[in-house]
């Protein structure tokens, strides 16, 4: 199977986790096959919020309604991919650039399903370069203190953010904690926060094999 073979054969078996009410969608190529999978069960939600401007107009594109979070409650599941994960969960996102929506809106579910195809399984965390979202008038500011705290920020030529901010991706990151780093990342002046979903984690991935879907639970 082809890795995107992969990634929609996860997709799919996301369905099973779709609950009635109105669901949290992701962003990115594997939350691009979810959208389209959720496209033939669309009569089973109430709509979607979603985590970019691109997801909403797929979403759309689908004829499924896409209601703005502040407008929403408590949302039953939130459904989206990852750069990297490990068996703890713990992820780096945002190499769509979308992390901050990400990570608001897998905040607001009681359950984060995270989808990716089994390249995306690591011991560790940090040969994906990180990505931090920043207020553009601090990106030098915030690039000083990422070299102090071990990384080689480079910004993302060309790229603003749905949220009108630039991206630093963060590399040669060796992430031994994930939580600590990730609070360190966001006390710094001028981030709006950063790729790694560690204080969140998921709560299951379905992990695209060969092999079929596995389903890895924290371990």
């Amino acid at each position: 199977m082809t890795q995107d073979e992969l990634k929609k054969a996860t997709a799919i078996a996301a369905l099973e986790y779709v609950e009635a009410g109105i669901i949290g969608v992701g962003t990115g190529s594997t939350a691009n096959h979810f959208i389209d999978a959720l496209a033939k069960i669309k009569h089973k939600i109430d709509g979607a919020v979603a985590s970019s401007e691109a997801t909403a107009q797929r979403l759309k594109g689908h004829g499924i309604e896409v209601f703005e979070l502040n407008n929403v409650g408590e949302m039953p599941v939130y459904i989206d991919g990852a750069d990297e994960i490990t068996e703890h969960m713990h992820m780096i996102k945002g190499g769509g650039g979308a992390l901050t929506r990400e990570k608001i809106v897998a905040a607001c579910a009681k359950k984060f399903v995270c989808i990716a195809d089994e390249s995306k399984l690591v011991d560790r965390l940090g040969k994906f370069p990180l990505p931090v979202e920043v207020i553009p008038m601090a990106r030098s500011y915030v690039a000083r203190e990422l070299v102090r705290l071990g990384g080689q920020p480079k910004l993302r030529e060309g790229f603003t953010t749905d949220n009108g901010n630039v991206i630093l991706d963060v590399h040669n990151l060796d992430i031994m904690n994930p939580v600590e780093l990730e609070t360190a990342i966001n006390q710094i002046t001028g981030v709006v926060t950063n790729g790694l979903f560690a204080r969140r984690p998921a709560d299951i991935f379905l992990m695209g094999t060969p092999n079929g879907v596995t389903v890895i639970k924290p371990s």
